[in-house]
């Protein structure tokens, strides 16, 4: 979408960008949970529903805590006319994501055994 020379759009769209995203990446790791959790309960391993608890923990923590928190400081950084950063909870949030799928693994290769 164009706008005239010199007009910006009524309202900043970047905060709520970064919000999604941050949303999706908390559901996928939910989703994984899910995944898990059934996989888990379907051969019986008890062990295994305590770790997609636990991965559906995480996702939460995204979900509730990182994701509002990563959209109030996006949303007065660009507010404050500045560039946005990269943070810390990026890279955390990333290495949860990777976690998540290396567990989800984990638990297919013990469920085919």
């Amino acid at each position: 979408m164009t706008h005239p020379a010199g007009a910006r759009p009524a309202e900043e769209t970047q905060p709520e960008r970064t919000a999604l995203a941050w949303q999706r990446t908390g559901l996928g790791v939910l989703a994984v949970a899910g995944l898990l959790a059934h996989a888990a309960l379907s051969a019986g391993r008890t062990a295994l529903v305590v770790l997609a608890c636990l991965v559906a923990l995480a996702g939460l923590g995204v979900l509730g805590v990182l994701a509002p928190l990563r959209y109030r400081q996006v949303r007065a950084t660009v507010a404050a006319g500045e560039g946005v950063p990269a943070s810390r909870a990026a890279a955390g949030v990333a290495a949860l994501v990777v976690l998540a799928a290396a567990t989800a693994l984990a638990a297919v290769l013990l469920t085919l055994r």
